[in-house]
């Protein structure tokens, strides 16, 4: 990390609007090489929309371009496209996955730089029938994993690899480049375990040792004041303050982003639910690759908000998943007396079982589609609502539909340009809550919800546990909730169940020490053990 490196990117009075709303105001920034600049702000904040013209994004393009300019060493880069962003030397890892997963992980590295070599027919007939010269791609894909400490075989297919290991092949496409001069990280350890983010901050530190300018976007402050060297905080397409890290603290760059002292803390007591549980679970098997269950037995109280928690890879996902019938499982499930059909999603949503999936992309949203849309879609289709007239010529309730999307936008912050927009313009953090907004329209008793604030920013965060704790407290709904943030979990939780290689080892209550937490996550004996009968 080099705090006196030169100016190497330059951003110079940019500004940006999408249909008459402004997203970035008049954006002054530089980014030096060899340092690790750190980009935080809460969701619309403009951060996206930032990189994406320093990557020459073609949403940028496409509604009218942008104010400003942006240099490179002092020179004005019009970069209309990413291919010239990486003629440039500017790589970006995106927080969403953009691989191809019938692909290799060697494939997916060298797409679009595939390395060839001479072949008879080649000689005679010209270079475009030269054949791929797989043992040197191959090598290449080795170093850039190696680089990551990254030990799965090089020539691996990418279909069905845990999250975890799609986002180190996402950074080892970067990193396998030629002539890198500037990265983006966004959110890049989202997805990852602790072990995992280590290993990926320290190949970023070893980046920027190197001279490479590193912009890095994260919502976790603790990793933003490990890594970086110094952080912007952008809000509401503003630049508030550039600091060098070693200056300020978590506490300040929070409330810097938000506007306001933010804290996710504990503030209510644990409760402690017993009697008949709504919802039983025995010897649940699921099939969902990176995050197989291998036979679990729960219990769920009505009114409860019951965690699970666990690190990657252990099998927690797959509870949610499986009994949502997302992928394939086995065993039994009660919910309110009546056996649950395993493998049937349609059944499950109609009894009253609705599910925020930790994949809001491959799972969660219709892209393309009005969030309007999004948010009455599952009602739609599984209860009948928002619809009117016989039911052998249904038509759209449009009124309804844009009054309940105008009520939970305002719910829950969702920061848009109105019902209308559609939902893949919508940053990641409110794509999150859209997927909130559709699963509470179902007005379900039962709410399975997966990684609820995973890539939002501190304050988006804690609107959404506050709204869980609320739907338990006030409207007796039973919350089932998975989070790879044990801080979440103990914010409100009621009690927290540990699962550790597909299995449950234990329940513990959230004012539990930190050391049994630990203990159970890594297959160990907790020194005490707390909160309700749940296995």
């Amino acid at each position: 990390m080099d705090q006196n490196g030169e100016t190497l990117l330059s951003f110079k009075g940019v500004s940006k609007s999408y249909g008459g709303n402004q997203v970035l105001k008049d954006i002054n920034l530089e980014i030096r090489a060899g340092e690790i600049h750190a980009l935080i702000g809460e969701n619309g904040a403009g951060k996206s929309t930032l990189m994406n013209i320093l990557f020459g994004m073609p949403v940028i393009h496409q509604t009218g371009g942008f104010e400003g300019t942006v240099e490179m060493a002092g020179k004005n880069m019009a970069i209309r496209s990413p291919h010239e962003a990486i003629d440039y030397g500017i790589g970006m890892v995106h927080q969403e996955f953009m691989l191809i997963p019938g692909f290799t992980i060697t494939e997916n590295i060298k797409i679009n730089r595939e390395i060839t070599k001479p072949s008879i027919a080649s000689r005679i007939f010209g270079k475009r029938l030269e054949t791929l010269d797989v043992k040197t791609m191959n090598q290449d894909a080795r170093a850039a994993l190696n680089k990551l400490d990254m030990s799965i075989e090089e020539y691996t297919l990418v279909a069905g690899l845990p999250v975890g290991h799609m986002q180190f092949i996402e950074i080892a496409r970067e990193i396998d480049k030629s002539g890198i001069k500037a990265l983006v990280f966004d959110e890049p350890t989202a997805v990852l375990t602790e072990a995992e983010a280590e290993n990926l901050l320290a190949a970023i530190r070893k980046l920027a040792s190197e001279g490479i300018a590193i912009v890095f976007i994260s919502h976790r402050l603790d990793e933003i004041i490990a890594v970086s060297d110094r952080v912007t905080v952008l809000r509401d397409g503003e630049l508030i303050a550039t600091k060098d890290t070693k200056d300020t603290s978590a506490v300040e760059i929070s409330e810097l982003m938000v506007g306001r002292q933010v804290t996710i803390e504990r503030s209510h007591e644990v409760r402690v639910h017993t009697g008949q549980p709504v919802l039983e679970v025995k010897n649940l098997k699921v099939a969902m690759p990176g995050e197989r269950v291998r036979g679990i037995d729960l219990k769920v109280h009505k009114g409860e908000i019951l965690g699970i928690g666990g690190l990657a890879g252990q099998g927690k996902l797959g509870i949610a998943n499986g009994i949502m019938g997302v992928f394939p499982a086995t065993g039994e499930v009660t919910f309110n007396g009546q056996g649950l059909p395993l493998n049937d999603a349609r059944t499950v949503l109609a009894s009253g079982v609705a599910f925020v999936s930790e994949d809001r992309k491959g799972v969660g949203l219709l892209l393309n589609e009005s969030i309007e849309l999004n948010i009455a879609f599952t009602a739609m289709q599984i209860k009948d609502e928002y619809l009117q007239g016989p039911k052998i010529a249904r038509l759209i309730d449009s009124k309804a539909i844009r009054q309940n999307a105008t009520d939970r936008i305002e719910a829950l912050d969702i920061r848009c340009t109105g019902p209308t927009q559609h939902a893949g313009r919508l940053s990641g953090g409110n794509q999150q809550k859209v997927c909130v907004a559709r699963a509470l329209t179902q007005n379900p008793t039962l709410l399975f919800v997966s990684e609820p604030t995973r890539g939002i920013d501190i304050g988006a965060k804690k609107l959404v546990l506050d709204l869980l704790l609320s739907l338990s407290r006030d409207h007796g709904m039973t919350i089932v909730m998975t989070s790879s943030e044990l801080a979440e979990l103990r914010s409100i939780c009621d009690s927290i169940v540990i699962v550790c290689e597909g299995q449950v080892a234990g329940s513990l209550s959230p004012d539990a020490p930190n050391a049994d937490f630990g203990l159970m996550m890594s297959g160990g004996k907790p020194t005490q053990t707390g909160g309700n009968a749940h296995a």
